[in-house]
């Protein structure tokens, strides 16, 4: 494709017929020469927005800005309606590299029932590689709006599924190749599956339901990136049970092989939540088959991590782990190393 917009009859073809999912809120939805959307939200509701780019990964962009965005709605206690696409491909990019996006984007938005309501396509030299920018658009009760500056003195905090979910699928998608000389197909293949546990839309909704008072999704900075941030917004100190982090295999190993910390790494599909009563909220979220456990409290002012009765400061990441990945992009041998050597050095 050449370079400037793209023309009318591939996005009819490539853009808008890939968009197959609708909400009744949308009065106004994307088209040829609509420059906007309209929503319609109706009685005491707040209308919620978000947004991200896509630059830390080449594989499934589509798929991976659809969740990132509606994942920061959730964690505002909202439910995500909508969401607007900016894709930014290179000169001569094929056609069916759009075709992949948009289909990738539709997938994510059928698995959270949101509608791909507007956006921007462009074939443009300023990118040596597709970008994607996706902007979420939710709503929320007034009353069960959730922020991230909310946490309490002596509340659990609950982290759900696993450290390292997004950096560990991503890094065994992008570097498949070269991993594949150490690990297993059967390996990479379970660690490329957990992009299947990128959303927390559905825990952000029993949490919101349950006591929590303050959420935050994991993204760039990892869990300990996480935990600074809702301490920081909430003026808060917390102490972080590192032991107590729960962490896959696949994701250990990978970050051995990169030399990186999994508590460092992008982690989208975990949350943080904080609440009283952490562990009636933790069974109710493994009711609903969320995997979920208390890694902390929050206290009145010193911030730090506990493993094995050994005290570290708990201090803002400067980078997320995955951009040290694929910066380096080498392998280091990792001979009688484990998930301890990690811990000690935060």
């Amino acid at each position: 494709m050449k370079i400037g917009k793209v023309p009318s009859s591939i996005l009819n073809q490539l853009v808008f017929e890939n968009i197959k999912n609708k909400r009744n809120e949308i009065i106004l939805r994307a088209g040829i020469g609509e420059d906007c959307s309209a929503i319609d939200l109706q009685n005491d509701e707040i209308f919620l927005t978000s947004t991200d780019p896509i630059t830390g990964a080449s594989e499934d962009i589509g798929y991976l800005g659809v969740h990132i965005s509606c994942n920061d709605i959730a964690s505002s206690g909202g439910e995500p309606i909508g969401v607007l696409l900016t894709i930014l491909l290179p000169e001569d990019s094929l056609k069916e590299q759009l075709n992949k996006i948009m289909k990738e984007a539709e997938r994510a938005a059928k698995e959270v029932n949101i509608e791909i309501i507007g956006g921007h396509t462009e074939i443009t030299d300023a990118v040596n590689r597709p970008v994607i920018s996706t902007t979420a658009i939710g709503k929320v009760k007034r009353e069960k709006l959730i922020s991230t500056n909310n946490a309490k003195l002596g509340q659990d905090i609950i982290m759900t599924k696993w450290a390292g979910l997004e950096g560990t699928t991503i890094l065994a998608k992008d570097f498949e190749k070269e991993l594949s000389k150490k690990f297993s197909k059967e390996f990479l293949n379970r660690a490329k599956n957990f992009s299947n546990f990128l959303s927390v839309v559905p825990e952000g909704i029993i949490a919101r339901e349950h006591g929590a008072t303050s959420m935050h999704d994991v993204t760039e900075g990892g869990i300990l990136g996480a935990i600074w941030e809702i301490a920081e917004a909430s003026g808060v100190g917390v102490e972080l049970y590192l032991d107590k982090v729960p962490v896959k295999k696949e994701t250990v190993e990978i970050c051995k092989y990169f030399d990186i910390s999994p508590y460092k790494l992008i982690s989208s599909g975990s949350m943080i939540i904080s609440s009283y009563e952490g562990e009636k909220l933790v069974n109710k979220l493994k009711d609903n088959n969320i995997e979920a456990e208390i890694i902390g409290k929050i206290t009145e002012k010193d911030r730090i991590c506990i493993q094995n009765g050994t005290f570290t400061s708990l201090k803002q990441p400067d980078v997320d782990d995955l951009y040290k990945a694929i910066k380096n992009k080498r392998r280091i041998s990792y001979e009688g190393r484990d998930i301890g050597d990690f811990r000690k050095k935060q």
